[in-house]
């Protein structure tokens, strides 16, 4: 129903308006939640679980269905590949390279020799000596440090337990030998941030000691990277009490399934509920790695978010996935949390089905969970008069004049239509056409879609935009 008595206030106000509106555009709208893949435990919800008094293993236990606390031998040791030279590894603090004593004030250098054999150098590139690999160095109290950019960006990095310096294809690999522990103790503060209650902290130490020991992504002499390839790792330069705290309370502990340590995967933030693995991952359904309610997960600046371009931005970052034009995109089916599992790629000429996880890394989002609006809005000729809404009716005798309702309506021309399509969108739902009045945008009308467009008319001059589900297209001008 047109709303005219709204429509009326929006007078000349309209050539003072936004000068980038133009008389057609469109907008995609994504509405989404959550950071991450969405499996396993939310470390942001974890977090709000320990504000809320939760301890560490009611914590675990929540976001891992059906499991408890195990421990594991005291003897465990993760090999880290911490860097990939093209040229020489770097290092000093060393006391010792195989049976060779070192000074730890002095740099060394380690470069490739053959397929199995690595040189160690002084600092100046004399030969000190010829190893076949791994060559093992070790470090002093303080740790052993290794110079340049570590594969996770960090740079000159001291780290417990030992080098191994193995040729990689064109120079050395420098892989951290270190406990489990002492490694879990690099890895908590750079995965959740140290002034975390105490309580999420140990959740996360668990989580982190359990996935290092289940998981493998590396190969020649290493199971782990430093970086979010396995799980984030800055050795001992990113350690703090309150995260050593946490691993040292927790010593030994790991997440166990029918008696078995199993794969722990955490992330960011889940919008409000976790998803089941399958359809993050693909590969069978995992019992421990079900989707649970996330109630405390609004602590995180990811719990909500909304990202807007221009269709035209959009079909450029779809590239090669849009037959045609591009319309918007349409969801095939979701997971438990909601997260998007499968879609269409719609286009002029036909659709294009792509997963969740191709959208989020096209898109550049924070997780797969999101609803995906495209509108598009017009200008176009007036397509009838209009008549002005009805003032509210008066009981009898209140002083109406005897002027019949009928000839209280006045009709007004309508000088535009404002028109387009919108896509997801069912037959009858309805489609808001919000006026700009100085900083804000006010409903002035609502229309219904039909056939996935909509058309309504406007009697005065002015910026005008469609609303639909929350999301909002691009405003055009009307004259």
């Amino acid at each position: 129903m047109l709303r005219i008595s709204r429509l009326l206030a929006l007078t000349a106000l309209g050539f003072l308006l936004s000068a980038t509106a133009a008389d057609a555009a469109s907008r995609l709208t994504i509405r989404g939640a959550g950071f991450g893949h969405g499996v396993g435990m939310s470390q942001y919800g974890a977090m709000g679980y320990a504000t809320q008094g939760a301890g560490y293993s009611d914590i675990l236990a929540h976001y891992y269905t059906g499991t408890s606390l195990g421990t594991v031998e005291p003897t465990s040791v993760v090999r880290v590949l911490l860097q990939s030279t093209s040229g020489a590894a770097a290092i000093t603090s060393a006391e010792r390279a195989g049976s060779r004593t070192l000074d730890p004030a002095k740099s060394y250098r380690v470069v490739r020799r053959t397929f199995d054999q690595v040189d160690l150098q002084s600092a100046t590139g004399r030969k000190l000596g010829t190893y076949t690999a791994p060559l093992q160095i070790d470090g002093g109290a303080d740790g052993i440090v290794l110079k340049g950019r570590a594969l996770n960006g960090r740079t000159s990095g001291a780290y417990r337990g030992i080098l191994e310096l193995r040729p990689g294809a064109f120079g050395v690999n420098a892989i951290n030998a270190v406990a489990l522990d002492e490694y879990v103790q690099g890895v908590v503060p750079v995965e959740s941030p140290a002034s975390w209650p105490l309580e999420a902290l140990k959740a996360q130490a668990v989580a982190a000691r359990t996935y290092a020991i289940t998981s493998s992504k590396g190969g020649n002499g290493f199971e782990h990277y430093p970086d979010t390839r396995s799980q984030v790792y800055g050795g001992i330069g990113v350690e703090q009490p309150t995260t050593n705290q946490a691993v040292a309370e927790t010593a030994r502990q790991v997440v166990t399934y029918g008696g078995r340590p199993v794969t722990t995967y955490f992330f960011s933030t889940s919008g409000g509920r976790t998803e089941n693995n399958e359809n993050s991952f693909g590969g069978p359904p995992q019992p421990w790695l079900r989707s649970v309610e996330d109630p405390y997960d609004d602590v995180s600046p990811r719990h909500r978010w909304r990202v807007q371009m221009s269709m035209t931005d959009a079909a450029r970052k779809l590239s090669g996935l849009v037959k045609g034009r591009f319309r918007g995109v349409k969801v095939i089916r979701r997971g438990a949390s909601p997260r998007v599992v499968a879609a269409d790629v719609v286009g002029s000429r036909g659709t294009t089905r792509v997963t969740g996880a191709t959208l989020r890394a096209r898109f550049g989002l924070y997780d797969t969970w999101g609803y995906y609006t495209s509108i598009a809005t017009k200008k176009k000729p007036p397509a009838e008069e209009t008549p002005a809404a009805q003032p509210p009716q008066r009981a009898a005798g209140e002083g109406t004049g005897g002027v019949t309702p009928s000839a209280r309506m006045t009709r007004f021309r309508a000088i535009a239509t404002v028109a387009g399509t919108v896509l997801p969108a069912r037959d009858g739902e309805l489609v808001h056409i919000q006026g700009r009045r100085g900083p804000k945008w006010v409903d002035v009308i609502s229309t219904r879609v039909r056939a996935g467009a909509y058309r309504a008319a406007v009697t005065q001059p002015g910026v005008y935009r469609a609303s639909f589900r929350g999301a909002t297209g691009a405003p055009v001008r009307v004259r």
